[in-house]
């Protein structure tokens, strides 16, 4: 067996059980927040560590995804950076100025009284 396979052996089972430690932490974590916080704000039933445990799953797949696509926003993301960046370079002093009056407009900035209140 060469070396590589042994380092797995040992690795393999320490890495299973940081994750098995990891869930149980997270669900045990939750389960009390949920318990202290809840119940006595609003009146809710306290819950079960397999009920958090299961809160947990559903709030990482509504909210954070399944971890198959975290990198793939990071570089859309980064892509619409640099073609905004392109686009504003390319544009005129004029050009310019017109952009950011639209968007003051969009986001409801009210301008002072020095500035020119046409659109």
């Amino acid at each position: 067996m060469s070396g590589r396979w042994k380092r797995l052996i040992f690795i393999a089972p320490l890495a299973i059980l940081g994750m098995l430690l990891f869930v149980a932490l997270g669900g045990e974590i939750v389960r009390q927040l949920w318990n202290w916080l809840l119940p006595p704000i609003f009146g809710w039933r306290q819950i079960t560590f397999w009920q958090a445990l299961g809160l947990l799953a559903l709030c990482r797949i509504l909210f954070g995804g399944l971890g198959w696509r975290g990198s793939d926003r990071s570089h859309v993301r980064d892509r619409i950076k640099q073609r905004m960046k392109e686009r504003w370079e390319r544009m005129t002093p004029e050009e310019r100025e017109r952009f950011r009056q639209s968007w003051r407009g969009r986001c409801g900035f009210i301008p002072s009284t020095g500035e020119s209140k046409e659109q």
